[in-house]
């Protein structure tokens, strides 16, 4: 557990933040980790590796939206940064912006192509842009995200939905 001041702020220098808030990530400490992360960052607002470590702790602890602006911070100042481009996209993915998450993917994939971990990724998010887009046909009902067609609407043989299959057909 960190330690505090009496008025409540963790005892050390930022650097000390920085370590503790690293080594409790690594422990599976996200949530106290961020809290860490955070003031450092806050008193060292400039620095990549103290924003990355804390948009890590976010994407670790379930806050995909801060982690994606704090992983953007860091691919904003340095756009070689390959990490920071891959948690760009795993971010986006987590929030559904697959668009966002294909292009930052493809960048980090582009500068570390021997990463299978960034390759993975890239192919999991083209995978789903290529499902919504219905490049494997349609969804079924009962498929997770299949949403009922209006009444009356067209099917893809040119009858109304629901029908194909009702009289032994198509």
């Amino acid at each position: 557990m960190p330690r505090q001041s009496r008025s409540g702020e963790p005892t050390g220098d930022v650097y000390d933040w920085f370590r503790r808030g690293a080594q409790l990530l690594a422990q599976g400490h996200p949530a106290a980790a961020e809290q860490l992360l955070a003031r450092a960052v806050a008193a060292e607002p400039h620095s990549r590796s103290i924003r990355e470590a804390l948009a890590r702790a976010q994407f670790d602890a379930g806050s995909y939206a801060a982690a994606l602006e704090n992983f953007r911070a860091v691919a904003l100042a340095d756009p070689a940064d390959d990490y920071a481009q891959f948690g760009w996209g795993v971010s986006a993915a987590r929030l559904g912006d697959f668009e966002t998450s294909a292009e930052h993917l493809a960048l980090a994939v582009a500068m570390r192509p021997e990463s299978d971990h960034y390759r993975q990724a890239l192919r999991q998010t083209r995978a789903t842009l290529a499902a919504r887009a219905g490049a494997y046909g349609p969804l079924l009902p009962g498929a997770p995200g299949y949403v009922e067609p209006p009444a009356g609407a067209e099917g893809p043989a040119g009858g109304t939905a629901g029908t194909a299959g009702a009289d032994g057909g198509a």
